[in-house]
């Protein structure tokens, strides 16, 4: 495969400012569908990112009918990346949709079945994996420099950060608030360093604290408290079937000063890390406590800055890459389902008032 003529489904800021500016970035790709919602998006980003003779498409079932479009894109809420990325790959594309996979742990399910059942590639957008922070210490922890990791922290606080636009307030559409949106990036990336998939049991609570404050001081300005119908915080404990613990905070909205997000902290039998002002990684060397601070900012000689590859930049490259030479993504399909299952067990579990037990 010389080319990979990509499509993209759902043309809002996610696309746009993430997805398209990366595979634009990239020689053997060639942009060559679009499809929104209001046409009037997906033509603007045809105009700007469209391949020669690119097309606009009406609706998404005629996208995923070209035959000549090798991989979609599903950027659009998370209510619809089910029943759109089965639709592709039932068509012969190749899918990497948004984070979260998912609304529900069903609808995930269902799309990791999918990928099995027509051999299409899946991977789903958690760039924060592709963070160099993240890089360097996946290969610290695979090195085994922590040990054994059986305690983690799972970090997606804002003190004030609440998305005001689109779709992110409304439950129907979404699933949930900062869990399922900025959560979901802390939890994969826990996971993942402990490549740990197996959960046992988890307690969660869930609050409309801040949400009903009347012009609340925010980022991108006050909120309605009438369409704020999801949490504005949520907490839990998750115990895996080996033991180890791991703990979730997910906020948009919460009194602390202490705001981490898309992070995590491992603590192991050897040694822990956070990122904290960049990535710490502590332990214990001749009988004496040491920290290790890493930037990962630094320019290097002041007549030369380098260069730097994002992280989107990197994660779009890695999954065409893998299209393109038939590797398995480094997002898995099976890894993400599992964190979706999590997180629809957190919000049971807030519902119940009770434990929820995997089987």
């Amino acid at each position: 495969m010389n080319k990979v003529k990509v499509a993209i489904i759902g043309c809002g800021g996610i696309a746009t400012g993430k997805h398209l500016p990366s595979l634009a970035k990239i020689e053997q790709v060639e942009i060559v569908g679009f499809f929104d919602i209001v046409l009037e998006r997906a033509q603007q980003a045809s105009e700007k990112f469209g391949a020669p003779g690119a097309k606009v498409f009406e609706n998404y079932y005629e996208l995923l009918a070209d035959a000549s479009i090798d991989v979609v894109h599903v950027c659009t809420p998370n209510d619809s990346h089910a029943e759109i990325s089965i639709a592709a790959m039932e068509a012969g594309k190749h899918v990497m949709c948004e984070k979260p996979m998912a609304k529900t742990a069903a609808d995930a399910r269902r799309m990791v079945e999918a990928a099995k059942r027509t051999g299409k590639k899946l991977t789903i957008g958690y760039n924060n994996r592709f963070r160099a922070d993240s890089q360097y210490l996946k290969k610290v922890v695979e090195d085994g420099d922590l040990g054994d990791i059986y305690f983690a922290k799972a970090h997606a606080i804002r003190r004030r950060g609440v998305p005001t636009w689109g779709v992110f307030l409304d439950e129907d559409k979404q699933g949930g608030g900062p869990l399922i949106d900025i959560g979901t990036h802390a939890l994969d990336l826990t996971l993942w360093m402990m490549n740990n998939y197996e959960p046992k049991v988890v307690l969660g609570t869930a609050y409309h604290k801040l949400s009903r404050k009347e012009n609340a001081a925010n980022s991108w300005g006050p909120w309605d408290p009438e369409k704020f119908k999801v949490e504005d915080s949520a907490f839990a404990m998750i115990v895996m079937k080996n033991g180890a613990t791991v703990m979730v905070e997910a906020s948009w909205a919460l009194n602390t000063l202490d705001t981490k997000e898309a992070k995590c902290t491992l603590c192991g039998t050897e040694g822990g890390a956070d990122m904290q002002d960049g990535l710490r990684i502590n332990g214990e060397n001749h009988s004496r406590l040491y920290v290790n601070q890493l930037q990962f900012d630094a320019k290097g000689a002041d007549f030369y800055e380098g260069k730097k590859e994002s992280m989107s930049d990197k994660e779009i490259r890695t999954w065409i890459d893998a299209v393109m030479n038939d590797k398995e993504p480094i997002v898995t399909p099976e890894q993400s389902c599992v964190v979706s299952e999590i997180l629809e067990a957190i919000y049971e579990s807030n519902r119940t008032g009770k434990a929820v037990y995997f089987d």
